[in-house]
């Protein structure tokens, strides 16, 4: 019985690796690949059906991809560009999710409160499919420390968001002394909680060498900060990016020992490998269920149109405040965070969780899946050819 449960799992695992073997010799993004083979397992008669729900993102794959890609920033790089990376973030969010929001209302007449949910759920870019994209690409490196940083931490604002609008759509207060305490709580408290359990995790990792312990120690840390905050109904995505970061830069002043690090960061490489494989072949998977067709042409070319003239609004305009600094952004590096914002697994989880009570929670869903699509085969494909077309990858060191 067991062995029957594992077997599309790993027959899933098997075509992971196979087509991750063929992107890299064909130079093509990864989680492109991964969707291509969801869509065809699906059409295949009598395969095994994987549903992705909310739960299964956010409590299986979201944490070990959050996680992996914060340990991986370096904080002094990270709050040299916290200024830019902030204020697209926290601004950015909210100029995108108010132009979605806008155009659906008049445009499509949505209702203000599931226009403004599908807005705020669709405006962050998914560090997931980014980062992945970048890794392949070897792009510039302060390009990189921009996309993820600003991915990672927009990522975190547009699930405070998203939670608040949630709760007021639930039969929460929408009043200022509602919304204030529920945002300030949702967004300082996953921060806290990370950083609480990240601490202890580090106390208890400075007591051993042994990198098996210590590997399991930072999973711990991963899944409980993300756990604890979204059950105290905090921000489980900024708990497990504090987390990440404490233990990705604080562990390297010996909590982590020398011997044992190499070992940690080669287990979250692998646990995000598996995670991001999953996530991008099963929403393929619930690709072939065509939901442009059931969304509407119009609808569907709408909710595109617009989520990628809220990104331009976000990008631009707030890069260009920065042109007098030193952390002035240059016009090549905001083409790249226009077209690179890629939508994933976030924006579906926090469609499959708007509330029932919302009229539009149906167009809401399959509104994400038709932009999700759109983000991975379109600009997915094209940001290699933007990269090298703009120069943006790594020169190769002079010998």
């Amino acid at each position: 019985m067991i062995d029957i449960a594992l077997a599309p799992i790993g027959e899933l695992l098997l075509v992971a690796c196979v087509i991750a073997m063929i992107s890299r010799k064909l130079g093509l993004p990864y989680s492109v690949g991964l969707v291509t083979a969801g869509i065809i397992i699906a059409l295949v008669p009598q395969t095994p059906r994987f549903v992705l729900s909310r739960d299964l993102i956010f409590n299986v794959f979201l944490p070990p991809l959050v996680f992996e890609a914060a340990l991986q920033l370096p904080w002094k790089e990270f709050r040299k560009e916290l200024p830019v990376t902030l204020t697209l973030a926290l601004v950015g969010v909210i100029l995108a999710g108010t132009v979605v929001a806008a155009g659906l209302h008049f445009w499509l007449g949505w209702s203000w409160l599931g226009a403004s949910l599908f807005g705020v759920l669709i405006a962050a870019t998914d560090p997931v499919a980014v980062i992945a994209a970048f890794k392949e690409m070897k792009a510039d490196r302060r390009l990189c420390m921009l996309v993820e940083s600003e991915s990672l931490l927009n990522d975190g604002v547009a699930a405070v968001g998203f939670a608040v609008l949630a709760g007021i759509a639930a039969g929460a207060s929408s009043g200022v002394g509602g919304v204030v305490p529920a945002f300030v709580w949702t967004l300082f408290g996953g921060a806290l909680i990370g950083g609480i359990v990240s601490g202890a995790i580090l106390v208890l990792a400075g007591r051993t060498n042994d990198h098996l312990v210590e590997i399991t120690l930072t999973t711990l840390a991963a899944y409980g900060s993300f756990l604890i905050a979204e059950r105290l109904h905090a921000s489980g995505v900024l708990a497990s990016l504090t987390a990440g970061l404490m233990i990705g830069n604080l562990g390297n002043m010996g909590a982590i020992s020398d011997s044992g690090r190499p070992h940690v960061l080669a287990a979250w490489e692998f646990f995000a490998f598996v995670a991001n494989s999953f996530v991008f072949l099963l929403i393929g998977m619930q690709l072939e269920d065509a939901p442009i067709s059931r969304l509407g042409w119009e609808t569907a070319a709408v909710a595109i149109l617009l989520v990628l003239v809220g990104r331009a609004v976000a990008v631009y305009p707030l890069s260009n405040l920065f042109r007098p600094t030193k952390l002035a952004v240059s016009f090549l590096f905001q083409h790249v965070l226009f077209w690179g914002g890629l939508r994933g697994a976030l924006g579906l989880a926090l469609a499959l969780t708007v509330p029932a009570s919302v009229p539009e929670r149906g167009a809401i869903i399959l509104s994400a899946f038709v932009v999700v699509a759109f983000s991975i085969f379109v600009q997915g494909l094209t940001m290699p050819w933007l990269v090298e077309r703009l120069e943006l990858t790594r020169k190769p060191r002079a010998k």
